[in-house]
């Protein structure tokens, strides 16, 4: 690694004068991991700077120079996969089977991205003028302002870098203090190793509690041209109304209440695992992660059995253990919300399946059912963020789905069916942004549009973010006389 990663990246320059710095600390024991820079505006300042001066070399590059460089960087990104799969577990708590999907996930996004200099770029325009040629061309926005989340830190910190990049952008990313060499230092590294021109990325860190002097910079900032932020609707909602009174646009992957509903012609066994991989994944702190299944009641029963079965058998503890499903969670706040809900549940009259207890930060994945409609465990209205799962039976179809629906999110959907036909009708139904038949709400690859509506944001992902980071320009060449009415 880098002699300095611990330390702000501003215009291809690792700060030498680390300054004020920060504990970062190991979810499982409370162990100082790393001690991280504190910036602040300064740091933000200058780093916005770096990218703008990058910008115009950046967006005119060839694609072909792109290319060789996105693709550096992905066999950079495999070769430290053990490394990577190390700091994932001791900085954000990340099983080894998971850290290791992000690197590789990550790998092949970057090798997606770097074909995408290459995707036709504009049209040619008929126009009623007669003579004139008309053109629509698309041409990055500019400085790209990215905050990155501590959950799925490596990969969704890789998407908000690449996607903005691979259209012209530069970026300055801001990760979250929970994970801040997980989801920015290290892929800042990564560049840089790769050959990626000074100032393209950029990697400011901060302390818990001062983000604001960062924002702020952001919002002010008129080379700033796009706010994209993976996190909370809570913390969106600020970010949102600072980006309309600055004119800024806005990319924003928020939480998801993900539903299934797993009807009577199921492969029950199929959907035991689907349900139990989708709740549980990441301690159930993946925004796609499965937070209530709706069963139909006469296999309710077989179904409960065999899903409690498989989440009972889930091996918790160090997710540096070999088999170590279910880590600790980022915090004391998360277990204490988690701790919250299931005990409000059960003290309004739930039944619990399985689980319910912890060590230490480390909290066994438990289901409930039975939950009152009220009891905020299950009112689809706010996210647990943690191993909990809501399992409800119904008598008729259509009930389930307009419970299902009944949610300010928009994330993530599944339906289980043994007849695919009717489970796509049901899919074109669901006002979510991602739909899958016979398989998990977490079931998400590099390439797909994965993204949301409603309180779960907008943008896409894959070459789809095309839409989000460039802007239409029109151009037209008169060759005629032209005509003019006066």
């Amino acid at each position: 690694m880098n002699p300095l990663p611990n330390t702000h990246y501003v215009g291809g320059v690792w700060a030498e004068d680390v300054g004020p710095t920060f504990d970062v600390t190991n979810p499982l024991d409370d162990s100082v991991v790393a001690k991280v820079a504190a910036g602040g505006r300064p740091e933000a300042e200058a780093a916005v700077a770096a990218a703008q001066s990058a910008f115009p070399a950046w967006a005119n590059m060839t694609p072909g120079e792109r290319q060789l460089l996105f693709l550096r960087a992905a066999d950079i990104t495999e070769r430290r996969h053990d490394e990577i799969v190390h700091l994932l577990a001791v900085e954000a708590g990340t099983g080894r089977a998971f850290a290791s999907f992000q690197v590789k996930l990550s790998a092949n996004l970057l090798r997606q991205a770097a074909s995408w200099g290459y995707l036709p770029y504009g049209d040619l325009l008929r126009s009623d003028t007669p003579g004139r040629m008309a053109m629509a061309t698309r041409k990055p926005l500019g400085v790209v302002a990215g905050f990155t989340p501590w959950n799925g830190a490596f990969f969704l910190a890789w998407r908000t870098i690449v996607l903005p990049m691979a259209f012209g952008n530069t970026v300055v990313i801001k990760p979250s203090e929970l994970a801040p060499m997980s989801a920015g230092l290290v892929q800042a590294e990564i560049f840089h190793e790769a050959g990626f021109p000074p100032g393209t990325i950029n990697v400011i860190t901060h302390a818990p509690g001062d983000a604001a002097g960062i924002a702020d910079v952001f919002f002010e900032s008129p080379h700033v041209r796009c706010i994209n932020f993976t996190g909370s609707d809570r913390t969106a909602r600020i970010l949102g109304e600072r980006a309309g009174r600055a004119l800024k646009r806005t990319v924003f992957e928020l939480g998801g209440y993900n539903p299934m509903i797993v009807l009577e012609d199921a492969d029950l066994d199929h959907a035991a695992r689907a349900v139990n991989f989708g709740a549980f994944f990441h301690q159930g702190q993946i925004c796609m992660n499965t937070r209530k299944v709706y069963v139909a009641r006469t296999v309710h029963d077989d179904f409960v059995a065999r899903l409690a079965t498989r989440t009972a058998a889930l091996k918790s503890g160090d997710p540096l253990e070999a088999g170590v499903v279910i880590g600790p969670l980022i915090n004391y706040t998360a277990v204490e919300k988690t701790e919250a809900r299931i005990h409000e549940a059960l003290t309004a009259g739930a039944k619990l399946v399985t689980g319910g207890q912890r060590t230490g930060r480390v909290h066994a994945p438990t289901i409930l059912a039975d939950v009152p409609p009220g009891s905020p465990a299950a009112n689809g209205c706010d996210e647990t963020f943690g191993p909990l799962l809501v399992v409800e039976a119904f008598d008729d179809p259509e009930e389930a789905f307009a419970r299902a629906q009944n949610t300010p999110f928009g994330l993530s959907a599944a339906i289980m069916t043994g007849d695919a036909a009717r489970g796509l009708a049901m899919a074109q139904r669901f006002d979510t942004g991602i739909v899958h038949v016979n398989g998990s709400t977490m079931a998400g690859e590099a390439s797909l549009p994965n993204g949301g509506v409603k309180d779960s944001g907008w943008g896409r992902s894959g070459h789809y973010a095309v839409e989000d980071f460039t802007e239409i320009r029109l151009t037209t060449v008169t060759t005629g006389p032209g005509h003019y009415p006066f």
